[in-house]
């Protein structure tokens, strides 16, 4: 079983979809005290700090503990022309954000960490303790009229999301084109956690 240290629902939907067994614990980690200027450092750290707070809240609990394979904690943010983005503050940002990045490219960078829990380590042979990774998508941006970026931060979806666009909803009519990893873009990459269980 795995337990994903997110409170996203659109990572919970990913793992359902691939059909990954999985439980869900909130690391209760505060992301304001992790700070790099590398957006893909950055949401590296982010990643590990909450797997690793989970990891130890799963080894202290008795009732958790057999069924738990690995955790997995993960992390995203959207980097244009040198800025980093994460969830707009109110729906006026989201506006003056979206009207700056249409018909433009932009990197999403999602941190992924995979921990295995102590008791789970003498089960996995020869899986690393820890394994972490960044994965980055090329995002292409719609050319949204003045109109159109209202009416899709007016929706709500972009205020509940890292770089204020969800691509499994309304958001995806706002993305003309991806380089990279599809699932990635929605939350976590399913090809590298793929890979990542296969040898845990």
């Amino acid at each position: 079983m795995l337990l994903l240290a997110s409170a996203s629902p659109a990572r919970r939907r990913l793992l359902e979809q691939a059909q990954i067994p999985h439980q869900v614990m909130v690391s209760g980690v505060d992301e304001d005290q992790i700070q790099h200027p590398d957006p893909a450092q950055l949401v590296q750290l982010l990643a590990e700090a909450k797997a690793s707070a989970v990891k130890l809240k799963v080894e202290q609990s008795a009732e958790l503990s057999p069924s738990i394979k690995a955790v997995l904690g993960c992390d995203s943010v959207l980097a244009f022309e040198g800025e980093v983005f994460g969830k707009p503050v109110d729906a006026a940002e989201a506006i003056a954000r979206w009207q700056r990045m249409r018909g433009k490219w932009a990197e999403l960078h999602t941190g992924h960490c995979l921990v295995l829990p102590s008791f789970a380590r003498s089960r996995a042979g020869e899986a690393a303790e820890m394994q972490r990774r960044c994965v980055t998508t090329r995002v292409l941006f719609a050319n949204l009229t003045d109109a159109e970026v209202k009416a899709y931060v007016a929706s709500g979806e972009p205020l509940q999301c890292a770089g204020g666009f969800a691509l499994e909803g309304r958001g995806g009519c706002c993305v003309e084109q991806l380089n990279g990893c599809y699932s990635n873009v929605i939350g976590l990459s399913l090809p590298l956690l793929r890979r990542w269980l296969a040898l845990s």
